[in-house]
């Protein structure tokens, strides 16, 4: 029998966020979108995260989606990509700059009014306005009332639909219990409750800033 020995000679392992990240390639709209974000300093998805975005979308055949927490747009793009033809993106932000950049990309992408809603306001007013057992699929971005916003999301999706938080680990900063921010201790009790409840089957992914992905159950 022949045995392989490690030792401290053998060649380090690829860098698997690297590869994550250029596994997909982002088009000219959301490259745009991106730059857009940089200048107003929004928080967007990363192309492992967008990309994963818009797998969900198609994998679940999401008619009806919700994004709070728009960004540049980036994240939306991705979504619309992967939702079929009659599919209706609701995206939400509290920054009216945001919100503007977000139509303006989407100008320029020729995407349909029909096919999506720009809302600018309190996330969690807008939040609970929206319908009960109304959609497939949330999208949570933002860190700000997010446990509220984590409670409300059960509400919206419909049975078997799908929640996924971005930059739920922000960075990793969540994985260190002596980052005491608001926005980690937020992500942070958000992994939590969900963890916890046995409405939700979940999981957390390393790419990107961190993707938490549940199902509700019932």
């Amino acid at each position: 029998m022949a045995w392989c020995i490690l030792n401290s000679q053998t060649p380090a392992r690829g860098d698997m966020n690297i590869f994550a990240e250029s596994f997909a390639v982002e088009d000219y709209f959301m490259q745009q979108a991106r730059l857009n974000g940089q200048e107003v300093g929004a928080v967007d998805s990363t192309v492992a995260v967008g990309n994963f975005l818009k797998f969900i979308a198609q994998f679940s055949n999401a008619k009806s989606v919700v994004e709070i927490g728009t960004g540049s747009g980036v994240g939306a793009l991705w979504l619309l990509q992967g939702m079929p033809a009659d599919g209706v993106l609701t995206t939400i932000d509290s920054e009216r700059e945001h919100s503007k950049i977000t139509r303006n990309i989407f100008e320029e992408a020729d995407i349909a009014v029909t096919k999506y809603r720009v809302i600018t306001g309190k996330l969690i007013e807008v939040v609970g306005k929206l319908a009960d057992n109304a959609y497939e699929l949330v999208v949570i971005r933002a860190a700000v009332d997010l446990f509220e916003i984590v409670h409300e999301s059960y509400r919206l999706l419909k049975p078997g639909g799908l929640l996924l938080i971005d930059h739920v680990l922000s960075g990793g900063k969540v994985a260190d219990p002596t980052q005491r921010d608001p926005e980690s201790i937020a992500r942070r009790d958000a992994i939590k409750v969900i963890k916890e409840d046995d409405r939700w089957a979940c999981t957390v992914i390393p790419i990107g800033a961190g993707l938490l992905v549940a199902n509700k159950l019932n």
